[in-house]
Formats: structure tokens, sequence, C-alpha cells
């Protein structure tokens, strides 16, 4: 029997199928050989990307700014990172540093020269660097060496650029240094304190005002009881004044001045107030007595006075009067042109009650009116008594009766 149809008993041919069991012998040679390979370039981008300090010996010292300008007479400062790929002890020294200058390195308040690093730890240090005022302007080298045993040590070189302008400044500004009101009014102004220099700073405010009478107040935004208040580097703070003039004060302008003080560091801002004239006046008599007697049918001669009480002057004053019916007043002069602040102005007043006014108590109203419309009154008693006209009439009406009836008596007293 042929060997195709071996098996089959119908003699039928029988053909070969493909299945997993047919897989060459060579398929999992290779397999195992991507795998292997796979595995070799994952450690060789492990080693490439592993952290420096490996290649530092397990230590590495850094800083996000190796390099900085300051200026003579100033103290740079550094944030220092170290770490390490183990627990250990590392010691920090300063080992380059320009003479006459003083490095120091600094951590939780003290001044450090070893710390405990790990890979879960990293301590917060800084390097202080007091640069003398006489330093000449150029570029010095600070070096760091931090040692953590055996290969475990890291350098650090920073460098400093020492400029006279490199410290930058402190500015005190306003938008508007000027205000205009009346003396009765509050001034508030709000000025802006910038600390552009490379460290934090601690003010004081101060302030200069025109004379005694005057509250000047200068305080930080929202700290009304701050006597002194910090400012971050490249920040800045609201200052809140208020000036409060005397009332008394006479029509001008005024000077104000703000001083932040920090060290020998400081900023002024140079304010200005300007009064405008109050105009505040009021009537009076020169005794102050608002009572006035006069005869009915006779001119009663007295004065009233204008004064002004107000910071300017007061212009075109007009009098008038509001007296009982039949009643004349009369002003002299009836509009005074000026009133200053110095002297009250003087003014004569003829009144005549009317002749037929009985025995009394009588109101006369006398106002003071000034072109922009002030209005201030002023409230008279006049007592009116009876006439000596008409006393002597009635004594001579009663001496003619007397008269009268002695010769009546006397002609016909015989009878």
């Amino acid at each position: 029997m042929p060997n195709d149809a071996r098996g089959r008993p119908d003699g039928r041919r029988m053909t070969a199928t493909s299945s997993t069991s047919s897989i060459p012998p060579a398929a999992p040679k290779r397999r195992l050989r991507r795998a292997g390979l796979a595995l070799a370039l994952a450690g060789l981008a492990t080693l490439q990307l592993a952290p420096s300090i490996r290649a530092a010996g397990g230590v590495e010292i850094s800083t996000p700014y190796a390099a900085v300008a300051v200026e003579p007479g100033n103290t740079a400062s550094f944030d220092l990172n170290l770490a390490s790929n183990v627990e250990r002890r590392v010691s920090l020294a300063v080992t380059a540093v320009p003479q006459g200058w003083d490095a120091t390195i600094r951590g939780g308040g003290f001044i450090v020269d070893g710390v405990t690093a790990g890979p879960s730890s990293s301590p917060e240090l800084s390097l202080d660097v007091d640069v003398p005022e006489d330093a000449a302007d150029g570029t010095y080298r600070i070096s760091i060496r931090a040692n953590g045993g055996g290969a475990a040590v890291d350098t650090l070189d920073l460098d400093l650029r020492v400029a006279a302008a490199a410290g930058g400044e402190v500015t005190l500004t306003t938008d508007n240094p000027a205000l205009r009101d009346d003396a009765n009014a509050t001034f508030p102004f709000s000025l802006s304190l910038k600390n552009d220099t490379p460290r934090q700073l601690t003010f004081s405010l101060s302030t200069e005002s025109p004379g005694a009478g005057w509250s000047v107040d200068a305080n930080p935004s929202g700290q009304t009881q701050a006597a002194s208040f910090q400012v971050d580097a490249g920040a800045q703070e609201t200052i809140s004044v208020s000036v409060d003039p005397p009332d008394t004060v006479a029509a001008g302008a005024y000077p104000i001045k703000v001083t932040a003080t920090s060290g020998d560091v400081s900023a002024t801002a140079d304010l200005a107030v300007e009064i405008v004239g109050n105009t505040a006046y009021r009537l009076s008599t020169p005794d102050q007595n608002l009572r006035v007697t006069a005869s009915a049918g006779q001119r009663k001669d007295f004065q009233v006075l204008v004064i002004n009480d107000g910071t300017a002057p007061v212009n075109a004053v007009t009098l008038s009067a509001t007296p009982p019916q039949g009643w004349n007043v009369e002003f002299e002069p009836e509009t005074v042109d000026q009133v200053g602040t110095d002297a009250p102005q003087t003014v004569n007043v003829h009144l005549t009650p009317s002749g037929s006014a009985i025995a009394g108590d009588y109101a006369v109203t006398v106002t003071a009116t000034t072109a922009d419309g002030g209005n201030e009154t002023l409230e008279l008693r006049v007592t009116v008594e009876t006439s000596q006209t008409w006393f002597l009439v009635g004594i001579g009406l009663i001496v003619l009766v007397l008269v009268g009836l002695s010769w009546v008596f006397q002609r016909y007293g015989r009878r």
C-alpha cells in the first residue's frame, strides 16, 4: 500500500494539517534572545538615568542660584540642597572665600559644621556671605565642600559679582501725591512701598507734619497697630496715610512727608495737602447782649458785628431785617464788602419803632446774606417803652384838670 494511504481503511489519502505542536524547535531560542536584549537595554537606561549623586560618590551639594550680584556692604544668601544616597553624616566647610569676607553655613537656627542626610531627608541649609563695604567691583569665588566619608565628597562653587548698583532699591510712591479740600476734611493717601533688594527687610514708618495741631498717621494696610513690618525681596506693601488738619488752619498748600526706614535703607514720599478756605460766619453784638430798649416813634441806634469763624474771607455780606409792621430798620453800611478772619466788621443799625407801638417786647430778625448763598440770622428782643412826649402830655392834661377844678371851686364854692 502506498505510504500516502497508510492507516486509512477506506484507502483515501491522509492530508497533513497545521497545529501548535508543529512549531519549529528554533522559535523558543529566538524569543529568549529578544527578552535578554530587552533586559540589557533597560539596565543600560537605568544606569544612564541614575542620580548624579552616584557619580559624585553618593553625596551632592547644589543651589538654585550659583551666580548672583551683590552690593558692597550687603549680605548674599544662598539656599543649599544636600542629597545623599544613604543615611549618613556629612561634614560641611567653606573652603574658599575672599580675604576679609565672612561666609557662614546656617541651618535650623545654628551655625552648621555637619548634618545628617539620606534618601528621605534633606536638611534645610543656607550660606550667608557678608561682603565688606570696601569690596571692589568684580567677580569672586566661594567654594563649599560636603564630605560624607570615603568617595562621598562633592564641592559647590559659587560666583558673587560685586557691583555698587546690584543691591537694588526701596521706593515709596503714590499715584495721587496731592489732595485738595477744606480744613474740616480728612485727607487719605495710599502709598506703595516696594522692596527691590535681594533680601527681606523690616521697616518702620515716620511722618513729618506742617506744624502743631496736625494729625498724620501712616500704617501698613490692615495693620493699624504695627510698629514695624516685613517686606520680602521683590515684594511690595500698601501704606495707608491719613492727614487731619486743624479746623482753623488757613487756606494754602501744606507739605507732608512719609519715610519708610530699614537700617541704612530708606525711602521717602512727599505729599501735599491743599486747604481751601471754608466760610463760616455769624452775627452778634459788641457786648453779646441781644436785648434792645427803644421808645415808640423814636430812632434807636446800636451796632451788630459780622464775625468770620472760617478760614477764608467772606465777601459781599448784605444785611436786612424783619421787624413788626410799621417799624423801620436801616443798616450803615447795608453791604459789607469783605469780612476777614482777623477781625469782625461793625455795622450801625438805626431802628425806629412805630409811633403807635404800645409798651412791650417785640422780635426783630437781622439776616446776613452772602453772594454764594450763605445765610445767617440774629434774633433781637426789642423792648418798647412809653414815649416821653405822651408822658408830658398826660402830665399837662392832669395839671389842666386840676387848675380847672380849682377855678370852679373858687368861683362857685361860695354860693
